[in-house]
């Protein structure tokens, strides 16, 4: 679809539904056909209360990742994956996910397995026969925030060589996505603006174009920047301005950034952001069981006009859903789309 003004999207994730919850702790028990059968079930899903919602970008929620990025190691070859996490007794953090040692030359023959979720949304949304007209979304994890979770080795000394190593493998499946005929491409880098602020900036923003060089002017690229939400927790300093003003080089057309959980903090430099690409403004809080109303979103929105035009305004959560519990997360929304639809009626703008 053309871009609206003040549209509205989504990150990525979208939360299971309890019954995929139970059956990926016995898959196992499932043949190749009923595993088939799981996933399409579960897209179809995720597709169904994101279109209710009414939203003008949708994506197959990561049904089928395990939680975000971490289903892509599966992909890899030259690592041995992690069995246990380094702690796993007390509160939820980072740090009791694990990480991979790296064995071999960094690989992915068989791709990363986004285009075959892409092609899979495809389906079940023409299958769907919906009149509206949406856009499909896939979402694709950078090089950088790859490597967060991979052991360096003697050939890959430190984080900068295991992102070089990644970052043709994430530049193919972008390619082989935008041939798949994929129109809106998000390359998450949540890792770059966690660190951005002890991290060279600038050399962040050349790994993230040269990631998305091959496929800049033929779709629609976005990036999604957040500060963590592994069990709704972050993880990075919960700060724009140390991204700033180096990011806005970035080579994108729509750049996300965590607001609703930061009350809102440093709303100012959206306004940098919009003189150079779209700002996609994270609007609702995803680490917060308060079900925003739409009066509060239409006050949100309000807000972010203060500060850049509203074709230049995208609205969506603050990160992907995937940490919330699926009742909050269609309530959230719901209320999201009206509450914008609210200040776009004030505004005149018919979509």
């Amino acid at each position: 679809m053309k871009n609206c003004p003040l549209r509205t999207s989504v990150i990525g994730s979208y939360p299971f539904p309890g019954w995929l919850e139970f059956a990926t702790q016995h898959l196992d028990r499932f043949g190749a056909a009923d595993r088939a059968e799981l996933q399409d079930d579960a897209v179809v899903t995720a597709l169904h209360d994101q279109l209710a919602a009414g939203l003008d970008v949708v994506t197959d929620g990561e049904q089928t990742r395990l939680d975000f990025n971490l289903s892509f190691y599966g992909y890899l070859e030259g690592i041995e994956l992690e069995s246990t996490s380094p702690r796993r007794f007390g509160p939820p953090a980072h740090d009791q996910r694990g990480k991979h040692q790296v064995t071999g030359e960094l690989r992915a023959p068989r791709g990363l397995g986004v285009v075959e979720e892409f092609r899979r949304l495809q389906r079940l949304f023409n299958a769907a026969k919906h009149s509206r007209e949406v856009t499909l979304k896939a979402s694709v994890p950078g090089p950088y925030t790859m490597s967060g979770r991979l052991v360096s080795n003697q050939q890959y000394a430190d984080r900068w060589a295991l992102t070089e190593a990644l970052l043709p493998i994430v530049r193919k499946e972008l390619a082989d996505l935008v041939a798949a005929g994929c129109t809106e491409i998000s390359v998450d880098e949540p890792s770059m603006s966690c660190y951005a602020h002890r991290e060279d900036a600038h050399r962040l923003v050349e790994v993230f174009n040269r990631t998305v060089e091959a496929i800049a002017g033929r779709t629609r690229v976005c990036t999604h920047l957040c500060f963590g939400n592994f069990k709704a927790r972050a993880v990075g300093l919960r700060r724009l301005a140390p991204m700033f003003p180096a990011f806005l080089d970035f080579k994108c057309d729509e750049m996300h950034v965590e607001m609703a959980s930061r009350e809102f903090a440093e709303v100012e430099l959206i306004a940098q952001i919009a003189q150079r690409m779209d700002v996609a403004v994270g609007i609702v809080d995803v680490k917060s069981y308060y079900v925003e109303t739409p009066r509060d979103i239409a006050d949100r929105v309000r807000l972010c006009l203060r500060h850049a035009p509203a074709e230049r305004l995208v609205f969506a959560p603050d990160c992907g859903l995937s940490q919330t519990a699926r009742w909050a997360a269609k309530q959230k929304l719901a209320n999201m789309v009206e509450g914008v639809g609210l200040v776009r009626r004030e505004l005149g703008i018919v979509t």
